[in-house]
């Protein structure tokens, strides 16, 4: 063997492995991409859920008929103001809760459960119930999506489902019923929901599973909430 074949293969054995250390420097580069592209998407999503946009599912009949058990909605995160996390505060709000509005909120009795229903009062109004109907400020307050499902009237010494009030809405509090009058747990039981505690205004259904039917709603998917 002379000297040209020993330098030859020697050259050899260098690129060999010069390809396989650019073999893994590609491959850290691309795992490194992925890593950053799965960080940036992390923290993208976690921004757009505290700031923007928020999925909820629906796990009760209390607002039926306007929302059904197994419908995902989005809620409008920033419409009533931008909390800042870990604190009470909102900032840069483009409008306050006003009636008719479907908004998330923090169960006020268990601020770890979220409970989603229809303002009814805004601060300063006079609610009462008679009756079954509702009163605002002494104007009888109906509205299409509310539906009764029972016919008896419950004394107002047995729970204030049908008769309750008269109350006034404090301040940076809003009153709150499920459109399921008869079958719903809300500010007539217990209290107001207080500003800090709205997490959103309900805007979108976009899925709907009937678990009883085994099948999806189809045509409830893309609906605007009303």
């Amino acid at each position: 063997m002379d000297y040209k074949d020993t330098q030859n293969r020697s050259n050899g054995v260098m690129g060999e492995g010069t390809a396989t250390e650019e073999q893994q420097v590609k491959k850290k580069h691309i795992v490194r991409e992925y890593a950053e592209s799965i960080i940036i998407a992390v923290i993208l999503a976690l921004i757009i859920r505290t700031f923007v946009v928020q999925a909820f599912k629906i796990p009760s009949g209390s607002m039926e008929d306007t929302l059904a058990i197994g419908d995902h909605i989005l809620v409008s995160k920033f419409i009533y103001g931008t909390k800042i996390p870990f604190t009470d505060m909102k900032i840069a709000p483009i409008r306050q809760p006003k009636c008719g509005d479907v908004i998330v909120f923090e169960y006020p009795e268990d601020p770890s459960k979220d409970f989603i229903k229809r303002v009814i009062g805004v601060p300063g109004d006079e609610i009462k119930v008679y009756m079954k109907k509702v009163y605002v400020n002494g104007k009888h307050y109906q509205i299409p999506q509310e539906v009764h499902k029972e016919n008896d009237i419950i004394p107002t010494a047995q729970n204030p489902r049908d008769n309750f009030g008269p109350v006034t809405v404090p301040a940076g509090s809003y009153f709150v019923m499920g459109d399921n009058r008869d079958r719903s747990y809300d500010s007539r039981f217990w209290g107001f929901v207080k500003s800090e505690q709205i997490k959103g205004l309900a805007f979108i259904k976009y899925w709907s599973w009937d678990r009883d039917n085994f099948r999806v709603r189809w045509k409830s998917i893309g609906d605007l909430i009303h």
